[in-house]
């Protein structure tokens, strides 16, 4: 029976290798207790997987979307827009704060001063504790 079905699939999802990787993702999800959604007929789970696979009750982009999210480590979050944020009353967007850029200073400190300061730096007393 795999072996029809596999011809089967091939119209569905032209790459081998990657009827493979759909079929056996799918078959993990139906041994962790998806719902099937062609007859089980006392097959096992590859075999089942690769009947909805030819019988499009499922979709191989979605498929292949669902192995792709669960290979992943990272998974980026959608961040709402700066005119959602906007629509939402009291929010306050990076261009309303008022914060004058070109008026911060920082401390600048010579090669000189810096090492008069490590010179005169005293070293951590020795204790018996360790």
């Amino acid at each position: 029976m795999a072996r029809v079905t596999v011809e089967d699939c091939i119209d569905k999802v032209e790459n081998r290798f990657e009827l493979v990787l759909l079929a056996g993702h799918r078959a993990r999800l139906i041994s962790q207790g998806a719902p099937i959604t062609v007859p089980r007929d006392n097959d096992k789970n590859p075999v089942v997987a690769l009947r909805e696979i030819a019988d499009e009750t499922l979709s191989p982009g979605d498929l292949k979307e669902d192995l792709i999210h669960s290979l992943q480590k990272h998974v980026e979050v959608d961040e709402p827009e700066a005119e959602a944020i906007a629509a939402q009353p009291g929010a306050v967007l990076a261009e309303d704060v008022d914060e004058p850029e070109e008026n911060i200073a920082f401390d600048r400190m010579s090669e000189e001063d810096l090492l008069a300061g490590i010179e005169g730096l005293v070293p951590p007393e020795k204790s018996d504790d360790f």
